[in-house]
């Protein structure tokens, strides 16, 4: 008879004998039918443990491509790189190639070096162009599974989409400010970081479409394009107090909240309600300061769990039907100062 384990490890498996155990391997007289079945049970746990530690030594190798203000794309490194270690039962590596600006060129280029070194997977957030697309096209027919994260791109180019559902989440804002600001306000100001993620497009989408439901007479105006870097966001909203003098409220999909507010300071104007996208550092203090009205934020961390599941099931670690959590919109406040 051939196995995989010695008589030892299986009677200590067993809390047996040595002997009894020989005496029930061999089919010998003499060993109750109880003492075969606790045999076969250790060596079916030692076979189930085995196979386990063989997964386990399995890695997987991702690489995570991000056009994301850096206090953005850090906090979701942070979070796959404290929760992918975790992952079961296959191990995780990851590479980032992380960038504030790249144009099309220098994504597809990243992505064609991503497939030629080889890749279990890549996590995506980038706008969603026909020359990205068509690169997506390529890496599918290379078999190369491609979750997109909180921004999205055609489903049939993509294993999976992880994150908020954006035009729920633009209702919820349009809810939220609307609740909150004044019965006869003035203009609010939508800022996105650019048109071409259709994520923060289709978060805009769902705040106009509750706002105009909730209040027809609202006036909105939308700027773009600074894609969320400081300078430029800043540049932008100060073209539009010069050519608004009516806006008092902020919904800002695309970022960089600091320099939305340093505008508003240089130009001397207030913001009654200002609403804001993720938990990262600079929204955390944001929100301490009592600069932000709300926040709609989701966990990066569970964010992280789902993408290791979305590629574990992908590569048959985990049951084809084995079921992943969606994203959960969170809101946070200013806490008053309490005594």
């Amino acid at each position: 008879m051939t196995r995989k384990f010695t008589i030892k490890e299986i009677a200590f498996h067993a809390g047996l004998s040595l002997a009894t155990v020989d005496r029930a391997l061999h089919g010998r007289a003499n060993v109750r039918q109880v003492t075969r079945d606790r045999v076969n049970a250790a060596i079916a746990e030692l076979d189930r443990q085995h196979a386990v530690s063989r997964l386990e030594s399995t890695k997987l190798t991702i690489d995570v491509v991000m056009q994301a203000p850096n206090r953005f794309s850090s906090a979701v490194r942070n979070a796959l790189e404290a929760e992918l270690p975790l992952a079961r039962p296959a191990a995780f590596r990851s590479r980032f190639h992380l960038a504030e600006t790249m144009d099309d060129a220098d994504i597809v280029r990243t992505l064609r070096s991503i497939a030629r070194r080889g890749s279990q997977g890549i996590v995506l957030k980038v706008p969603s162009t026909p020359k990205i697309e068509a690169c997506l096209s390529d890496l599918l027919g290379r078999g190369i599974p491609v979750i997109t994260y909180v921004t999205d791109v055609a489903p049939d180019l993509r294993l999976a989409y992880v994150g908020m559902e954006n035009k729920q989440a633009g209702a919820t804002a349009a809810y939220l400010l609307h609740k909150m600001r004044r019965p006869e306000g003035g203009r609010i100001l939508v800022s996105l970081s650019s048109q071409m993620f259709l994520g923060e497009e289709e978060r805009r989408i769902g705040f106009m479409s509750c706002l105009n439901t909730l209040q027809p007479s609202a006036r909105v105006v939308t700027v773009s394009e600074a894609l969320g870097v400081n300078r430029t966001t800043r540049a932008v909203i100060l073209d539009a107090l010069v050519r608004h003098d009516d806006i008092d409220c902020v919904y800002s999909i695309g970022g960089g909240n600091r320099a939305i507010l340093s505008a508003f300071e240089e130009a001397r104007r207030k913001i009654d309600v200002f609403a804001a996208h993720d938990l990262d550092r600079t929204n955390q203090s944001l929100l301490s300061e009592r600069k932000l009205s709300f926040v709609l934020h989701h966990d990066f961390r569970n964010d992280a769990r789902q993408i290791a599941q979305h590629f574990l099931r992908h590569h048959r670690f985990l049951p084809r039907t084995a079921q992943i959590e969606k994203t959960e919109i969170g809101i946070a406040c200013p806490l008053p100062h309490l005594a």
